[in-house]
């Protein structure tokens, strides 16, 4: 399955996303994992206008994702991006084989510790990503390719 990179922001598709890290990793086609955004076709329209000419976009329920993303071509480049970590392991254990993930933001919010800049968790995020890491998946986070990326574990044993 061509996925060239599994990212967790809740911003889903923007600039960043869109433009440095679809060059990157040589991405022609971002998936957005979302059960709300995949049935709201205004907001899908928004993200497309992030996406990078050339970049198509797909927009599919955490289902849809775990029985389409298998079929997918090889000349297919996917960029997979999720708002939540717990839809990483939905799709892992839906048969997705995702080795990586890039933590790029997660927003501050009632009930969650800042843990970087970009990077909040409570207690239902800390036990996924410990969760991903006991199935052996390297979590780091990285805002944007040129920037030195920190293990997840790290950041939260250091907040802990």
């Amino acid at each position: 399955m061509p996925i060239v990179l599994t990212r967790i922001d809740n911003r889903l598709i923007h600039g960043q996303v869109a433009v440095s890290w679809c060059s990157e990793v040589n991405a022609n086609l971002i998936v957005v994992v979302d059960d709300k955004v995949c049935g709201d076709k205004t907001q899908q329209l928004l993200l497309d206008m992030a996406a990078p000419h050339g970049v198509g976009t797909r927009y599919f329920s955490i289902e849809e994702a775990i029985k389409k993303l298998p079929k997918a071509g090889p000349n297919q480049n996917i960029f997979l991006i999720v708002r939540d970590v717990s839809i990483i392991i939905k799709l892992i254990e839906g048969g997705i084989p995702i080795k990586e993930v890039n933590v790029g933001n997660m927003h501050f919010k009632e009930g969650k510790k800042q843990i970087s800049s970009a990077i909040s968790v409570d207690e239902e995020d800390i036990n996924a990503f410990k969760k991903l890491g006991e199935m052996g998946i390297k979590c780091e986070a990285k805002r944007v390719p040129t920037e030195n990326g920190t293990d997840m574990m790290k950041l939260i044993k250091e907040a802990e």
